[in-house]
């Protein structure tokens, strides 16, 4: 698999990744077999990056991650990426306080056995906390070795910047520059065109597409109902996916069929290619609830779409970007 530059560093990532979300849910996610199965697939096929979170599974994604890497997968051969800041509060669902993310760290780097963690993101941004000292515990973690790169994920355009911008401003002050954003991307969800893909675009930070299927629908697989046995029919993941499935997705996800039917591949591959090569993409993550589902997937590695289907999606797909993102003249 094609590795690409993690943004502006010289971090290397598989130009797909794979996402554990759904580890460590007994209803929804694979169990350690079927976790086994997904990873070795993975790497076989030549894929590095690897994402997880402290948060998914309540903790049992990493901790299974964990079990598995060594034995199955040499370490040093993956990119293991996970989050901190989500915390199980019903009244402040992100906490980006130092002690807190540095506590959180640890108990990940014990969760997955490791020493280090290759990139380490910040879940989600926290009003409730001043920004330079979440940053701090970016700076701390690197500069101690427990996390060789950092990121974020779900940041706004001008939280990414002004993050970013920060840790550019004094980086010989032992500031770490921001390699990644996570953001979710997908022909169905395109909102990051609007201020975040701009700024990391110009900040030298590379995006990492989470839901790159839109949520499984861009496979095609709802649109003549929803499977029994589809994350959709879930108790716990049904609503995740109930906003996609509506006229207007409807619209591109059978215009998706259409593109995949002229090339003689599946949706799916026709989806997980455009958002692959969008531009400041560097690695979309998928979650899969079997190895073939995921083997499925990483076969896209040989599909680049023509350029009159992609433009063909990118219309049908547009989204309504008006002032102030186009130039008031042209209004």
């Amino acid at each position: 698999m094609e590795q690409r530059h993690l943004g502006r560093t010289g971090l290397r990532v598989s130009r797909i990744g794979l996402g554990t979300l759904t580890w460590g849910r007994s209803a929804d996610g694979p169990d350690e077999a079927g976790a086994a199965e997904q990873l070795k697939t993975f790497w076989n096929a030549g894929g590095t990056l690897v994402d997880t979170a402290d948060v998914y599974g309540g903790g049992e994604a990493e901790y299974l991650l964990g079990q598995l890497v060594g034995g199955l997968v040499p370490r040093r051969e993956l990119v293991i990426a996970t989050k901190a800041g989500g915390v199980a509060d019903p009244d402040r669902r992100f906490d980006g306080s130092r002690g807190h993310l540095l506590a959180a760290l640890d108990d990940s780097l014990a969760r997955l056995g490791t020493d280090y963690v290759d990139l380490w993101q910040l879940h989600a941004f926290d009003p409730a906390t001043p920004l330079e000292e979440t940053l701090q515990a970016l700076d701390l973690a690197v500069s101690s070795g427990r996390a060789r790169y950092a990121g974020v994920s779900e940041f706004s355009g001008w939280q990414l910047a002004k993050a970013a911008t920060w840790q550019l401003a004094a980086s010989g002050a032992g500031r770490t520059r921001l390699a990644s954003t996570q953001m979710e991307y997908s022909l169905l969800q395109r909102g990051v065109e609007r201020e975040v893909l701009p700024a990391a675009l110009d900040l030298g930070v590379g995006l990492l597409p989470s839901s790159p299927l839109g949520r499984g629908v861009l496979t095609g697989k709802y649109r003549d109902g929803v499977p029994a046995d589809s994350r959709g029919a879930s108790p716990t993941m049904g609503a995740f996916v109930e906003p996609y499935l509506d006229e207007a997705a409807g619209r591109i996800v059978d215009a998706v069929r259409t593109a995949a039917q002229g090339l003689a591949v599946t949706p799916l591959q026709v989806a997980l290619a455009w958002v692959r090569d969008r531009p400041g993409v560097a690695a979309p993550v998928v979650g899969a609830r079997t190895a073939a589902q995921l083997a499925e997937a990483l076969s896209v590695e040989a599909l680049s779409l023509p350029e009159e289907i992609r433009r063909a999606l990118d219309d049908v797909s547009a989204p309504v970007h008006r002032y102030p993102d186009q130039d008031w003249s042209t209004l």
